[in-house]
């Protein structure tokens, strides 16, 4: 803001507080006119009285002549730099995550090709052939659908080992070289058709879409989430068999000894299981299917005392033990479910028949009583008998652990569950429409490779104190434009990233410096 004095056709001169912005001026408030010269200057001090008052950065008063020619420099310096931008980007979701991929050393494979399609990714999911227009419109990267093609066959053959073998590395630099605990669960990828071969195969499907052909993917993370690595198995296969392949491929691969635990969820818990750990001489804990206990330990577990923190330390007879403890919420989501369920059967079943399809739902059939084969009833005994097991839950291991650091190891499976979540929702890992095997293993090993950049940037957002998420940083970073001006006196060129509004501003120091990236 200035004053601005405006000569009127009268002979009198009009005393004005003045902005200018893009080059245009805009009257903010009149002071008066006047006609002497002392008149004039008594408008003016108040004009720069009421500047300061309301908080004007600048108090200028500029004869007319001078401000017409201000204006007409400035419009020419604008044109000028206008005329020369050669180029505009939206780069800095690329920019960022570029930082992020060489920190965890993956620069170590020199295939662009794989750089960019972890960013893409990450950033914007896709098939590979809208990849390639992607890569083309927002970061002026010209790769061709042959080429990408070209390198998925490249990926299998050659670098699926060393993506896991630099994930690893830079997780166990995390955790001082020190992984201590694996974290192990299994989920499928299903493809939109129903064709199969030796590696797609229909079987249960954790998307509910048991009729389309689909694989097993098994996956082992670290403390925090982070993949370590991860194996396709036909999607016929039982998961409960995919466990001690990947465990035992890894531990040999990356020479681990027995130094850490392995945590799976009951469903991973068979008999067979359990021996071949521990043959193996691994150490673990798995959640427990407690309410299939034989009769002395069912006993030990309905007696446990039903108080949050409290823990019921059992011991088996082949030296493994069985940690029970209740919660709370656990058991008001028990006697919630089954309510639920109780209540859709009697609605169901209200009038006391019902055919092979309806006893074949899934749900709690378990609470009806059939008699004849056709007439059904629910039993209430049966109902008051599941309400004992409410809030109860139970992990074997055969480690020396206190029962408190056990049920703390086994809560954090939900790392491996949001990893898959990460993987099947942001990332769009499935379905998929890679039809070779080859292809399929290769993008898999892209989505491995893009879960393990974006769990790192996410562990940097928060301790260097960023307030958004992954997704809301990318997001913010697309608004972001890159302009590339040219010099013409210099022969050279100036980049320039325009961070205009407070979010823009708040993220501004993942693009233009790399002190984050050491944390």
């Amino acid at each position: 803001m200035f004053v601005r004095r405006k000569k009127n056709r009268s002979g009198s001169t009009s005393v004005v507080v003045a902005n200018k912005s893009s080059s245009r001026f805009t009257e903010l408030h009149v002071i008066g006119v006047g006609t002497t010269e002392d008149e004039i200057s008594q408008l003016v001090n108040e004009g720069k009285n009421w500047i300061a008052h309301y908080g004007g950065q600048q108090t200028i008063s500029f004869p007319d002549d001078e401000c017409e020619k201000l204006i007409r420099e400035e419009n020419s310096m604008t044109e000028y730099i206008v005329s020369n931008i050669i180029s505009t980007s939206l780069n800095s979701p690329q920019r960022i995550i570029n930082k992020v991929y060489d920190k965890i050393g993956f620069n170590i494979i020199q295939d662009e090709e794989l750089r960019h399609l972890v960013v893409s990714r990450i950033c914007s999911p896709m098939s590979k052939k809208a990849t390639v227009d992607y890569l083309r419109r927002h970061f002026k990267e010209e790769v061709s659908l042959q080429k990408i093609y070209r390198y998925l066959d490249k990926l299998y053959n050659t670098q699926q080992e060393l993506v896991q073998e630099i994930s690893v590395k830079h997780t166990k630099g995390l955790f001082g070289g020190n992984l201590g605990i694996l974290f192990y669960d299994v989920t499928t990828l299903y493809f939109e058709t129903t064709n199969k071969d030796k590696l797609r195969e229909s079987g249960f499907s954790k998307d509910g879409k048991n009729a389309n052909s689909q694989v097993v993917l098994g996956l082992l993370v670290s403390r925090g989430g982070y993949p370590l690595s991860y194996s396709l198995f036909n999607g016929s296969q039982y998961e409960g068999y995919t466990m001690l392949p990947i465990v035992d491929d890894f531990v040999q691969r990356f020479n681990l000894g027995n130094d850490f635990v392995v945590i799976a969820d009951s469903g991973l818990m068979s008999a067979k299981n359990v021996k071949l750990l521990r043959d193996g001489g691994y150490k673990y804990i798995i959640g427990a299917r407690i309410k299939k206990e034989s009769g002395r330990i069912m006993e030990k577990i309905i007696a446990t005392e039903r108080r949050c923190g409290v823990f019921n330390d059992i011991k088996y007879p082949d030296g493994d033990r069985l940690i029970v403890g209740y919660s709370d919420e656990r058991a008001k989501k028990n006697a919630f479910d089954r309510e639920q369920g109780v209540e859709r059967l009697r609605k169901r079943f209200s009038k006391g028949t019902l055919t092979k399809a309806d006893i074949n739902k899934r749900g709690y059939n378990k609470f009806l009583s059939v008699s004849s084969g056709i007439t059904v009833s629910i039993d209430e005994e049966k109902i008051k008998e599941d309400a004992i097991w409410d809030g109860l839950k139970g992990y074997k291991t055969n480690t020396d652990l206190s029962p408190e650091k056990v049920y703390e190891a086994y809560q954090n499976l939900w790392n491996v569950e949001r990893s898959f979540r990460i993987t099947k929702g942001t990332l769009d890992v499935r379905p998929m429409f890679h039809f070779t095997p080859r292809r399929i293993e290769a993008h898999v090993c892209i989505c491995f490779v893009a879960l393990k950049v974006y769990k790192e940037l996410e562990r940097l957002l928060k301790l260097s104190g960023c307030p958004y998420s992954v997704d809301e940083t990318l997001k913010i970073a697309e608004t972001i434009v890159t302009i590339e001006i040219a010099r013409p006196e210099n022969k050279d060129t100036i980049t320039k990233t325009l961070c205009l509004t407070e979010e823009e501003r708040a993220i501004a120091y993942l693009i233009d410096t790399d002190d984050w990236l050491e944390l």
